[in-house]
């Protein structure tokens, strides 16, 4: 049994939220609390695996109340969230700095169309998310780790040959990309294209959290702007986004792949195709399979491909598929990936 805390204020969406986990027989919640003083009591007393916590909550927020339990008693946290306004998803993410590991849009009512959806999408991410080691995972992530090695290729590229580099991620993304971006060196001659899987209406308050929170200019992707050097595009939700031969950003309204809309697997296919051996692949953290595939299409391109090591992901399935591909010529952890790429755009005359 997942035993699961519920932190929020709100008693009617405490009882949906209640109703909603107690219909998977894997859950048996142990708790339900209304404010972050009494969330940091319980996680003493009654040791939850997952907490499922609100953000604005009288006494102590939800920011607080994350910050203060992955000091004390470190329990993987999901931010369940009702506001999709930009403003109020980018506070939201600003959450995963204080060490939550997901958020999710709260359930809609019972009687709502969009409901089974939304309980499954919750059901599914508690049950990922209560297998995350917080304290290792996190510590992991800021030590030197034993890089794994796929082969000893080295990269030779002179920086003047990296025309595009190309970034997926799915569960566990927007810390890791957060992280990868903040310290990127901010001169970077090329442009960087992402696709972050995240939940419909997020994706604005995304781009915000992330841009303030790095300092870097990025971007909601649109079609047909030229993707500029030393900018960040995001794709965003509903649409699959590429790049044209011209550098121009393509956003394509075709089929999901891999169930995913955008998707990994098409903005790695164009890069591939159009930019081959100019080009650097990133695939990050994720559950499933997206963008595996389509990494070692860009490594036989000739790309520079990395995957992030398993040590580092929340969810090691993304990148792991890729690496049981032979589809990553770099298997990194994000704090390698960083000085990898600062090291070859810092690098002169190819040494």
């Amino acid at each position: 049994m997942i035993k699961v805390l519920i932190v929020e204020d709100s008693p009617v969406m405490q009882e949906l939220l209640a109703y909603t986990i107690q219909s998977d027989p894997d859950f048996n919640i142990v708790d339900i609390v209304s404010n972050g003083e009494d969330a940091i009591d319980a996680v003493m007393k009654k040791h939850p695996d997952i907490i499922a916590m609100d953000c604005y909550m009288p006494k102590l927020d939800g920011r607080q109340a994350t910050r203060i339990i992955m000091e004390t008693n470190p329990t993987p946290i999901v931010i369940v969230t009702g506001s999709i306004t930009a403003k109020d998803v980018a506070i939201n993410f600003a959450l995963l700095e204080a060490g939550a590991v997901a958020i999710i849009k709260k359930p809609q009512s019972l009687n709502h169309p969009e409901y089974k959806k939304d309980a499954r999408k919750l059901i599914d991410t508690l049950k990922l998310m209560s297998e995350v080691k917080v304290v290792t995972r996190f510590n992991r992530t800021l030590k030197k780790n034993k890089t794994q090695k796929c082969n000893n290729e080295k990269i030779t590229k002179k920086n003047s040959d990296i025309k595009i580099i190309a970034i997926g991620a799915s569960t566990g993304g927007p810390k890791i990309l957060q992280k990868i971006i903040c310290g990127l060196p901010k001169n970077i001659p090329v442009p960087i294209l992402i696709v972050q899987h995240i939940s419909q209406g997020f994706t604005k308050g995304f781009v915000e959290w992330l841009k303030t929170t790095t300092n870097f200019p990025l971007h909601l992707a649109s079609h047909g702007e030229r993707a500029l050097p030393r900018h960040g595009y995001i794709a965003p939700y509903g649409f699959h986004m590429g790049i044209d031969k011209e550098s121009k950003i393509i956003l394509s309204e075709h089929e999901p792949e891999n169930g995913l809309k955008p998707s990994v697997a098409f903005l790695f296919r164009t890069v591939a195709n159009i930019f081959g051996s100019n080009a650097i692949g990133i695939l990050l953290t994720g559950m499933g399979q997206d963008g595996a595939k389509e990494l070692k299409l860009m490594k036989d391109k000739g790309s520079i491909t990395i995957a992030q090591n398993e040590e580092s992901s929340a969810v090691f399935g993304m990148p792991g598929e890729a690496i049981r591909l032979n589809a990553a010529m770099h298997i990194l952890s994000p704090e390698e990936i960083l000085n990898t790429l600062t090291a070859l755009f810092t690098k002169t005359n190819g040494d």
